[in-house]
């Protein structure tokens, strides 16, 4: 028997996994990718009697590579909080998946697990940037302003790991990165000790004051959308700057557009976090388009959509 673990390279990936890996930590295979690469269940070559663990990555997605795996006999658990469509009626499937705006993958495992690792959980909500859920939960586990301050930077540093166009574009490989979070039962050790932490940290800094500088490309009260340079940092950036604004801009949605290496667009948006709702349904008009209610994307946008894009954006977000 071989054991999996099929994980999105973000923060709630990356925290969902060492959650389950402290709690269990067998000899496994780890298949990963940047943020953005999530049909992750077409890498997976798995048997009868495998056991693979599916984590923050939609299953609609990878209904194909599910379904392939499930009539394999391989016994799979999904945990996720992203559009599913329909979830198949199989004796191999248990499925953890919850679609609420202020769940992400790391709570939903944390629940699972009965917050045995909860500060890991927490560190994941603010890197998915559920901010006011993150906090309610750190002030309910009794953590000073400044431990939550600082498993809220940790979540951020890890989630700005996972984006880019390809994996050339991070700092670290999604599945190194947990290799050196791995040691770590406590978040705050591996603040205090990692030499990754501090890379994090660095990059990141870097990173976003270039963003800082940026103009809009149309703005209003209602919505703002940001065109990047076809650069890597802008690509590195492109979600947390999204999540900057709206924290900065909490009556606005917002869209960043970032070109990569396909010669396509790559679209982060974010419903304001006063009603967050509807970023998955304006994405998924559009072809590699998916996510959740309140943060979504798109992946591949052709050039020539982009126009055609921003009309939508202001007219989902205006109506």
């Amino acid at each position: 028997m071989n054991r999996f673990y099929v994980f999105n390279g973000d923060a709630d990936g990356v925290c969902a996994l060492h959650q389950l890996r402290l709690a269990d930590p067998t000899a496994a295979n780890l298949i990963t990718g940047v943020k953005r690469d999530i049909k992750l269940l077409d890498r997976v070559e798995a048997n009868r009697g495998d056991l693979l663990t599916v984590l923050d990555i939609s299953l609609d997605s990878n209904r194909k590579g599910l379904m392939r795996l499930l009539e394999k006999g391989v016994k799979v658990e999904y945990f996720d909080h992203h559009h599913a469509g329909e979830i198949p009626q199989h004796p191999n499937l248990t499925a953890h998946i919850d679609l609420s705006a202020d769940v992400c993958t790391s709570l939903l495992v944390d629940r699972h697990l009965k917050g045995k690792f909860h500060l890991w959980a927490i560190t994941a909500a603010f890197g998915d940037n559920l901010v006011q859920k993150a906090r309610q939960l750190g002030i309910a586990a009794q953590l000073t302003e400044t431990e939550i301050d600082q498993l809220a930077h940790l979540g951020e540093y890890l989630n700005y790991n996972g984006y880019g166009d390809n994996l050339p574009d991070l700092h670290f490989h999604p599945a190194a990165l947990y290799e050196e979070i791995k040691p770590y039962i406590s978040p705050f050790d591996f603040i205090a000790e990692s030499i990754a932490f501090r890379k994090l940290s660095a990059g990141y800094q870097d990173d976003t004051s270039r963003a800082d500088s940026l103009q809009p490309l149309t703005t209003d009260e209602r919505y703002a959308a940001y065109l990047l340079p076809d650069a890597p940092w802008a690509r590195r950036v492109s979600g947390i700057f999204a999540n900057k604004l709206a924290n900065t801009h909490p009556q606005r949605a917002h869209a960043v557009i970032t070109p990569n290496h396909s010669g396509t667009y790559t679209v982060s948006v974010r419903s304001s976090l006063a009603n967050p709702n509807g970023a998955d349904v304006l994405c998924l008009q559009f072809d590699t388009g998916g996510g959740r209610k309140a943060a979504a994307g798109i992946n591949h946008l052709p050039t020539g959509s982009l126009e055609s894009f921003i009309t939508s954006f202001k007219q989902h977000f205006c109506s």
